[in-house]
């Protein structure tokens, strides 16, 4: 009886643990992305194509793309409850999204975020990301992972 509960705590720190890498690596992929492409050519100014990929190489750049997608419905998919399984999808959006209108403020004002067309922007990413984590959750589901 023992054994047994000392081993499913040792795979739910493991769990846990994979949940907390995934969210991070989401989080960098997202802070990533929100860079502005004329910092990229800036920064990468030998790099044709900094301006579209960023600061990764054209050839590995649709994964990243697809990894924006899988991190989300994977991360809800590993989390034990709908609740967090959102929070933990959203969470690098809310991280990355917040660093960018600040950043954002310095150039363009205090008022960036509240303009329509960035509440809009801003909104539609965190639904995707939601809608991506309530997937994976549900798939949970289907394939009855306890």
């Amino acid at each position: 009886m023992l054994h047994s509960s000392t081993s499913q705590s040792v795979q739910e720190k493991r769990w846990t643990m994979l949940l907390i890498c995934m969210v991070l690596i989401e989080t960098l992929l997202v802070a990533l992305a929100l860079v502005p492409a004329q910092l990229w050519t800036r920064v990468l100014a030998n790099s044709p194509s900094a301006a579209l990929d960023g600061p990764f190489p054209p050839t590995i750049a649709p994964v990243i793309t697809l990894l924006l997608y899988l991190f989300p419905t994977a991360i809800g998919f590993f989390s034990r409850t709908w609740q967090r399984a959102l929070l933990y999808a959203t969470l690098p959006a809310w991280i990355g999204l917040g660093a960018f209108v600040v950043a954002a403020t310095y150039k363009v004002g205090a008022f960036y975020l509240v303009s329509a067309d960035h509440i809009t922007a801003n909104v539609s990413i965190l639904e995707l990301f939601a809608a991506l984590g309530a997937i994976g959750w549900l798939g949970r589901h289907i394939f009855r992972l306890k």
